[in-house]
């Protein structure tokens, strides 16, 4: 971490749209931003945790600071089409570029990495498959994630939360495929532009199980109309039991329902992603004492 510095400043960018995240809200809680920020004071107490809108018109950071200031940048996941040229995925590609410019690592989830790939010169595009929604199946690394730290505690094949509708095309030159299943080719990958270096991954570790049943039941229309569903009751069935098994995680018939095991179920190892990036900023921060 950068030396000077008495405790770990931590950026979070959320790049949902202020409808977005009062949708959110009102579903599970909290926006997307909001869950990333309550999982990272647990992973890592103590350190300054500050929040921007990069996808807002208005989006400021606090007054003073740039990504330069900061030990690491977070990228949430958000409904963003990145392959849509709009005025806020224009702003979220150059605030992700503005990142690798100040040479901060950074890790991203989901849209996060669908951010980072356009930003440093590859494509999105929606699903060609269908939509992966609740669980990602069968995660495998590929050989260089097997090594990769990013993946470090995972298994050969793993599950994990997931829902989204685009999927990386094309990574970027030079970055690194660190994982894969069937239904989505880039599960997991390393991106190097300019100066930054970027974690980040399709699904989302940081989300529990009660966000999964909410973002169902958000989406259940476009996953009716995908044919993962015969009608929104087929889908709140889903979700509910999914809700029952947030609500006790100990249960192993709710988890042997779901195809489940302690890869999602257990917090710690569902979280496996973002601490062992956390601890990669330790690793920086023990050759580099201040």
């Amino acid at each position: 971490m950068a030396p000077d510095r008495p405790t770990p400043r931590l950026l979070v960018a959320e790049s949902e749209t202020p409808e977005a995240r009062d949708e959110r809200r009102a579903s599970v809680g909290r926006s997307s931003g909001e869950t990333y920020l309550d999982v990272l004071n647990r992973l890592m107490p103590g350190a300054v945790c500050d929040r921007v809108f990069p996808a807002d018109a208005d989006a400021a950071l606090p007054a003073g600071t740039s990504p330069a200031d900061y030990d690491a940048v977070l990228f949430s996941g958000s409904p963003l089409h990145l392959y849509d040229e709009t005025p806020e995925t224009r702003r979220a590609i150059a605030f992700m570029r503005a990142v690798f410019d100040a040479g901060t690592p950074s890790f991203g989830s989901c849209a996060g990495l669908q951010v980072a790939t356009v930003a440093a010169g590859g494509s999105v595009r929606p699903n060609v498959r269908r939509p992966e929604a609740a669980f990602a199946r069968r995660i495998t690394p590929t050989e260089a994630g097997r090594a990769h730290p990013l993946l470090a505690g995972r298994p050969a094949a793993f599950d994990a939360p997931s829902i989204h509708t685009d999927e990386v095309e094309a990574l970027p030159p030079g970055a690194v495929l660190l994982a894969e299943n069937g239904l989505t080719t880039v599960q997991a990958a390393e991106i190097r532009f300019g100066r930054g270096t970027f974690w980040g991954v399709q699904y989302h570790p940081e989300i529990g199980l009660d966000e999964v049943a909410g973002a169902l039941r958000r989406q259940a229309d476009g996953l009716v109309e995908a044919g993962l569903g015969r009608d929104r009751a087929d889908i709140e069935g889903y979700a509910g039991q999914i809700d029952a098994l947030h609500r006790a995680p100990e249960r192993p018939d709710l988890a042997w329902r779901l195809g489940l095991d302690e890869q999602v179920t257990d917090e710690r190892r569902r979280l496996t992603e973002l601490r062992n990036f956390l601890e990669s900023l330790r690793r920086v921060e023990s050759r580099n004492p201040h």
